[in-house]
């Protein structure tokens, strides 16, 4: 029996991206896509609170149940397992491809991480396939062989209970990729800066600007370091953000 594998991702279900996907996880199990109808990027885990959601059946892609939702990519993701599937529980859920990094930090505010995210958080192993490319027309074509192997190899193993896979491809240059390095987060943030402008009706607004930086720049077993060097991340993620050095140390205080 093929295993039954839910699509999602961030940047809408017209993306370039999801269609890679959606055509690849099709040449390994039976595909359930649900996705939001309109870019989510930079959502984080926001679910909609307090406004109707609304999904609707398309068809985009052939041979495929599918489904766009108004809301965010947890959203999808509990759509999906609590209505659309019901009694059916995936083997796995794919979110992606997003269009750009994911890497590090980015983590945090990635809708298409919080979607395999919240997959964990309900018991379903889940990976999120992220290029960095930010294009619109990226090519994905050197991403799909090791998707593939990745998705394989994580039907295969499993993925440990809570953990969602954080997966990074460089973009597409002259040079082949080196391989694959399971790694860690990179210690970095994001410097922002807001630039303020002024619209043409001679309004005042503010755009966010910034720089990443990077912490780790000496360190090899980093998400940062692979992708610098050619080769494709893979980090394990979870849920579960307590400190626990600092949970013990916090047990000693007089509060």
């Amino acid at each position: 029996m093929k295993p039954l594998i839910l699509v999602t991702n961030d940047d809408g279900i017209t993306s370039l991206g999801i269609r890679t996907l959606v055509e690849t996880m099709q040449q390994i199990g039976d595909v359930v896509v649900v996705a939001p109808n309109s870019p989510q990027s930079g959502m984080g885990h926001a679910i909609t609170i307090g406004e109707p959601l609304r999904i609707y059946e398309t068809h985009i892609f052939d041979n495929v149940v599918e489904y766009e939702c108004s809301g965010t990519p947890a959203d999808c993701v509990k759509l999906a397992k609590h209505y659309i599937l019901q009694d059916k529980k995936p083997d796995l859920v794919v979110s992606g491809i997003n269009h750009g990094s994911n890497s590090s930090i980015s983590v945090l505010y990635s809708g298409t991480m919080s979607a395999a995210i919240e997959a964990a958080i309900e018991g379903i192993p889940s990976i999120g396939f992220s290029l960095c490319d930010f294009r619109e027309d990226a090519d994905f074509s050197h991403a799909v062989p090791f998707i593939k192997s990745i998705t394989k190899s994580a039907l295969k193993h499993g993925i440990p209970k809570g953990v969602a896979l954080n997966v990074n491809i460089p973009a597409k240059t002259e040079f082949p990729i080196k391989g694959v390095k399971v790694c860690r987060q990179a210690h970095a943030k994001w410097q922002e800066k807001f630039d303020y402008r002024v619209d043409p009706n001679g309004r005042g607004y503010l755009w966010m600007a910034g720089d990443f930086v990077n912490f780790d720049t000496e360190k090899e077993d980093t998400d940062v370091w692979a992708l610098d060097n050619n080769y494709v991340s893979v980090v394990p993620c979870q849920y579960d953000l307590t400190e626990y050095k600092a949970l013990q140390e916090l047990a000693t205080w007089d509060l």
